[in-house]
């Protein structure tokens, strides 16, 4: 009779095993056949710059910030539920002037960023989503002011790695579909670009090329790219309006930077799908968004 037990609950347990594992494979069969749409803005922002530069000037400029984006979203083919990758591709330039106004500076950089984040839904409330996780930046321009007589330019260029996380609330303004987000990216460590103190380019040219590259941490530097933005679903299409805050600081061989600009954010976009023929994708597969609901 024992032995009867024993094999019965062998048996059992096998059985068990077996559902698990099929429901497992059904899980991950789901998630193979999901739609992972990508969600696509294209944003033109407008505000104002402030620009302290001592390498050029001791005086702070101010004046006209100007700056075009593009951003990526989507579900990773691995856990779409749990992950989410982000690339954010930027221009901005700024055309400030001295406190007098018979001065001006520009400054030009373009920008990449790439980040990989965890997600958790309905954190709290429903429709509310929290997500963390880490990025890589390459930022890098110059600063032209035509109005020195040695040094008229200062280059910019630093990558580093650090933090992305943002807020996402989809909800609803009567019958209109919104989203509204808080994102922000800060750097924590990386390698950044800067001339000793009076150091002419010339002499760089020429060969002087110790100590330009130097590492940056919140002690030498600290930078901040956060942006507040409400997403408007007008049918398949997405219009945004937001405020971003941009700021970019370091302080290395006696030369101070101190970059802070201000924008109104306007945007226009959508989810896009790309299906293969070959998958035979049906259209009513479960669609897992990065942001949306």
């Amino acid at each position: 009779m024992k032995c009867r037990v024993d094999i019965g609950f062998l048996f059992f347990m096998l059985l068990v095993a077996c559902g698990c594992q099929c429901a497992m494979a059904q899980g991950d069969q789901v998630e193979e056949n999901s739609l992972r749409p990508v969600a696509s803005m294209f944003s033109a922002q407008y505000g104002h710059a402030s620009i302290l530069d001592s390498y050029l000037t001791p005086v702070k400029y101010g004046g006209h910030a100007m700056a075009i984006n593009y951003e990526a979203q989507k579900a990773t083919a691995f856990s779409p539920q749990q992950w989410t990758w982000q690339l954010s591709l930027g221009l901005d330039y700024d055309y400030t002037h001295n406190p007098t106004g018979n001065h001006t500076m520009h400054s030009l950089m373009v920008d990449a960023r790439w980040a990989m984040m965890h997600r958790w839904s309905n954190v709290l409330t429903p429709g509310l989503q929290l997500q963390l996780g880490g990025n890589t930046q390459l930022r890098g321009g110059a600063l032209y002011n035509a109005n020195n007589s040695n040094n008229v330019a200062s280059a910019r260029i630093h990558w580093n790695v650090g933090l992305s996380g943002q807020a996402i609330y989809n909800t609803h303004i009567k019958r209109l579909p919104i989203t509204l987000r808080y994102q922000a990216s800060m750097p924590v460590a990386g390698v950044f670009f800067a001339p000793d103190y009076d150091e002419a380019y010339y002499e760089i040219y020429l060969g002087n090329h110790s100590n330009l590259a130097h590492f940056g941490w919140w002690g030498n530097r600290f930078d901040l790219d956060h942006m507040l933005s409400a997403d408007l679903h007008l049918g398949s299409a997405i219009v945004r309006i937001g405020y971003r805050n941009r700021i970019s600081t370091s302080w290395i061989n006696h030369i101070s930077t101190r970059d802070i600009a201000h924008y109104i954010v306007i945007g226009f976009g959508g989810e896009f799908l790309s299906v293969s023929p070959k998958h035979k994708t049906k259209l009513n597969n479960n669609i897992i968004s990065s942001m949306y609901q």
